[in-house]
């Protein structure tokens, strides 16, 4: 079946098929009957129209019935089942409405580790037995999800691949949009490519005071003659003074050249740190 079309299943016209043909789906559960492919036969395929649903599909069946085709018009017991963006879902034909059937249809091999009818599974990294009580078709791989046999509806599900892998955990919601999105990442998985990680780990390219600045080297060293204790080398340079200071009956030199630094700075735009930073680069130049 191609992507965004529909089948119409019909049961096949045998003598095995007398009990259950027109019986509503409720009917079958009470009596224990599964819904099996093998009892149906595919008597139309056709191609869904954008915003279409089971509902409009039936209503414009009946309107329009199919000219070439073995099929009667849907009926109880029917199955539809639509293919719509790689996703399949089967759908039980009432009276009135549908009912969502899983394991309808059936992709895995027979080396598959799961079906439909898996029972008594153990799943590696959890406790107890499981068992697969729903299935979802994505991009033609099957996927189920698995009930635990002691805790039931009660408990958490697990969705697993046909092998057994753990495709989504902790799952409360049965198939819903986000587990969904799972099971496409899991089938789609990002690669990562050594250039990849190359660009995530370059760092820009910065300049001689950003560099100083960075690695402290040159914050530490102005610090260490500027502030008054050992104990105030927090990474700012926090003590200048509003004017230049007397030491010794002396005009502190030190403090002369960090508020013109500081002057230059506010003129230019520029921090401290580069200012320095520059006239060292001009001075070894």
């Amino acid at each position: 079946m191609e992507i965004n079309q529909f089948a119409l299943y019909q049961l096949k016209n045998i003598p095995e098929n007398r009990m259950i043909r027109f019986r509503s789906y409720k009917t079958l559960q009470e009596e224990h009957i599964q819904v099996r492919f093998e009892n149906y036969e595919q008597t139309y395929l056709g191609r869904m129209k954008p915003g279409d649903t089971p509902e409009k599909i039936r209503r414009r069946l009946e309107e329009q019935p199919p000219r070439f085709s073995s099929c009667h018009s849907l009926s109880v017991s029917d199955v539809l089942v639509l293919n719509c963006q790689g996703e399949v879902t089967s759908y039980y034909v009432e009276k009135e409405g549908f009912v969502v059937i899983a394991g309808f249809l059936r992709i895995g091999s027979s080396s598959a580790l799961i079906s439909y009818d898996t029972a008594d599974f153990h799943i590696e990294g959890k406790a107890g037995s499981w068992l697969a009580y729903d299935s979802i078709i994505i991009d033609g791989r099957e996927f189920f999800l698995m009930e635990h046999t002691t805790y039931g509806a009660q408990g958490e599900n697990v969705v697993l691949d046909a092998d057994g892998k753990i495709v989504a955990d902790n799952v409360f919601h049965g198939f819903d949009e986000t587990v969904k999105q799972q099971i496409r990442e899991y089938m789609n998985p990002q690669v990562q490519t050594p250039e990849t990680d190359k660009k995530r780990m370059e760092k820009p390219e910065m300049e001689n005071w950003q560099k100083s600045y960075e690695n402290g080297e040159y914050l530490r060293s102005a610090e260490m003659t500027e502030e008054q204790n050992y104990n105030m080398i927090d990474g700012r340079m926090n003590n200048l003074p509003s004017k230049p200071r007397k030491i010794g009956g002396r005009i502190s030199v030190l403090d002369r050249l960090h508020l013109k630094q500081a002057e230059i700075a506010r003129r230019s735009g520029k921090s401290v740190p580069q200012i320095a930073a520059e006239e060292m680069e001009r001075r070894r130049k």
